[in-house]
């Protein structure tokens, strides 16, 4: 068994711009040409719905996992989830990866008509859903059948507690969102260094023996060249309140030549055990090279 020092890097790319078929087409091509192991995409209203968008990827492409980063399990029954999820592993000939998450912004689900429970309530239904995609294989092949033998890779994203200890206990991948904590129902923002930190010390406490058999995910928001870090902000548009210096440590931040990222993505393996990012589509070209800088 390999440690996380000698794991292998992987890196995704979300595609969520709405576009025509055609741009979803090229848009999922270059990300295969390009070298990205994983392309993904989101849940949320106003955005193409993922499990259409998922065959229209795997249709388009070979090689490319496809993934959703993350499904908001509130939305969906867990048996019918499991459902379409099978359909498309199956007719995309194994590649799904299952990205789940409970659910943060209340605006969506009052455009979508649905209660907005309390986040307990919606965790509790992500434990759900989990759980019914790690049932055995002869239950959920009466209405669920996966390509993959053992069912998809199974990445859970959150930041609280609860959320990171039912990672620990069943994911297959831990998804770091980067974000700081703010009221339930509220948009994200970017979080500070040590917050972000403290949450992969947990998770690696919280997983015990397990630690070398999980893979760490966080986002990539920015890859900017050298002192480029003037007027930054989130994919949400909030402004970083952070200084430069500040701004070069955050693990979900990426500043300088492609040689440079590379080095800090070998240095944050070893200190931080990530190996798996996922680029926002807007930074898909300029983290280009340092794919290449890492072969």
């Amino acid at each position: 068994m390999s440690s996380v020092h000698d794991r292998p890097f992987r890196f995704g790319v979300a595609v969520f711009t709405p576009s025509t078929r055609a741009e979803w087409v090229s848009k999922v091509r270059v990300a295969e040409e390009l070298g990205y192991d994983v392309v993904s995409v989101s849940d949320h209203l106003g955005m193409p719905a993922p499990v259409p968008t998922l065959l229209l990827a795997a249709e388009a492409t070979q090689r490319i996992r496809i993934g959703t980063l993350v499904l908001n399990t509130s939305f969906y029954n867990p048996t019918l989830l499991a459902r379409d999820i099978a359909t498309v592993d199956r007719f995309s000939g194994g590649r799904v990866e299952l990205g789940l998450g409970a659910g943060y912004d209340k605006a969506q689900f009052d455009a979508a008509g649905l209660p907005w429970i309390a986040a307990g309530e919606r965790v509790s239904h992500l434990e759900r859903t989990v759980a019914e995609f790690r049932k055995p294989r002869a239950q959920l092949d009466q209405y669920a059948r996966f390509d993959q033998p053992s069912g998809p890779p199974i990445l859970i994203a959150g930041r609280g507690e609860r959320v990171l200890r039912l990672a620990a206990k069943h994911a297959d991948i831990i998804a770091f969102t980067g974000t700081t904590k703010v009221s339930d129902g509220d948009g994200l923002k970017l979080g500070g260094l040590a917050e972000v930190t403290g949450r992969i010390e947990l998770v690696r406490e919280l997983l015990g023996d397990r630690v070398d058999d999980v893979e760490f995910n966080i986002p990539l928001h920015r890859v900017l060249p050298a002192g480029k870090t003037g007027g930054i902000t989130d994919v949400w548009q909030n402004p970083l309140d952070f200084g430069a210096d500040e701004l070069a440590e955050l693990p979900s931040i990426l500043i300088g030549t492609p040689e440079e990222g590379a080095d800090k993505l070998r240095d944050r393996r070893k200190t931080l055990g990530l190996t798996y990012y996922t680029v926002l589509e807007s930074e898909m070209e300029a983290f280009a090279p340092i794919i290449e800088a890492l072969r």
